[in-house]
């Protein structure tokens, strides 16, 4: 029996690739979060064959990352809208847009993120909630989490490998 794809073992970037990791859905997801909402646009945007696109949009719809509303009968037309875990997914794209033009884009950027009330460029950088501090900084780890599956506790160091993490200190 052929495999689709690597075995679900728990692992919570490979189940996030399997909702997101198509090139399609990854772009739809981008013109949903800058406003697009009717499948005319999001054909329009991207230029996608109406078939790929009602595949895509049907399994975003499935995995809870956009919901699905008519607004018209005759003929009967939909709308989509992202659900919150849909509009989780911003500081994601975000993210691919910075790294994709440090790194991907050696005629300059093409698209950048701007703050709405000042007309600055913004300089994303992902950072620890509770500790304020960068995470590409080298004191973060990744370790396997409580519900970790065995085969990820063979691959990740377990949390209570590094120092505990004392209440007063959130």
């Amino acid at each position: 029996m052929k495999r689709s794809g690597p075995a679900d073992t728990g692992c919570p970037v490979l189940r996030s690739l399997k909702h997101v990791g198509d090139t399609w859905t990854f772009l739809i997801l981008r013109d949903a979060l800058a406003g697009a909402t009717r499948f005319d646009e999001f054909q329009k945007n991207l230029d996608i064959a109406p078939n790929i696109l009602s595949g895509r949009l049907k399994a975003l719809e499935e995995a809870g990352l956009m919901e699905r509303r008519r607004y018209s009968e005759h003929p009967p037309r939909d709308e989509y809208s992202l659900t919150e875990s849909g509009r989780g997914f911003k500081p994601v794209l975000q993210a691919m847009l910075a790294w994709g033009n440090r790194h991907f884009a050696p005629e300059g950027e093409s698209v950048v993120i701007v703050d709405r009330e000042t007309g600055k460029q913004a300089d994303p950088v992902m950072v620890d909630r509770i500790s304020g501090r960068q995470l590409s900084d080298p004191v973060f780890a990744q370790a396997a989490g409580p519900a970790a599956s065995e085969r990820l506790r063979r691959r990740y160091p377990s949390m209570n490998q590094f120092p505990e993490h004392r209440e007063t200190d959130r």
